[in-house]
């Protein structure tokens, strides 16, 4: 009965006030309502899961989707676009294509283009790679001694995208803080939403 309109002083708009109604709301619930919706959280959280893991399955490669995280594939890619990938063993590659690699040393995996392919009679590929937007180049990136990407490498081969989708992920990165507001927001609908 105090939720009204007359509930709406100084204290309701401050940052104490919202969280002291977050723990009110979770005190009204009963312990079967509570189970309720960690469950139903738990279950999100799974299903994500199963999705990638089958994307990883059905695409063959290991990070099924990426986001470009600089400019050097500009304009072909920019800043915060989603990429496809796909990684078939048995597709060979081709100068012109355009790969996702990850070399020793580096966390981050990266898409730039396929430039020399060197194809021996065994069957053994050695390429070279260069972002578009950049003047030389990968053999600076790869780790030291190295001249040459190989298969083993590659991540994916780029087979669409949608374009800045993937900029949520990048804010998300550039200010962590932002992340676990809005994480924080997501697990308390999710515990606070009722079934209508």
């Amino acid at each position: 009965a105090a939720r009204g309109a007359g509930g709406a002083g100084p204290e309701r708009g401050s940052r104490g006030g919202a969280a002291m109604d977050l723990f009110g709301d979770l005190r009204r619930m009963n312990k079967r309502q509570l189970y309720y919706q960690v469950l139903n959280f738990a279950m999100i959280v799974s299903s994500a899961l199963m999705i990638w893991k089958g994307l990883i399955v059905v695409t063959g490669s290991e990070s099924p989707i990426v986001v470009v995280l600089s400019g050097s594939m500009e304009p072909a890619f920019h800043r915060g676009d989603l990429l496809f990938l796909t990684n078939f063993h048995d597709d060979p590659i081709r100068a012109g294509e355009i790969v996702v690699f990850k070399v020793e040393g580096r966390d981050i995996p990266i898409v730039h283009r396929v430039i020399k392919v060197h194809e021996k009679g065994n069957g053994n590929i050695k390429f070279l790679t260069k972002g578009d937007n950049n003047e030389v180049d990968d053999r600076g990136l790869y780790k030291e001694g190295q001249n040459w990407l190989e298969k083993k490498d590659v991540v994916g081969r780029a087979r669409g995208f949608l374009p800045y989708v993937g900029m949520v992920t990048i804010i998300m990165n550039d200010y962590p803080k932002f992340k676990y507001a809005l994480l924080a927001v997501m697990g308390a609908y999710v515990l606070l939403k009722r079934e209508s």
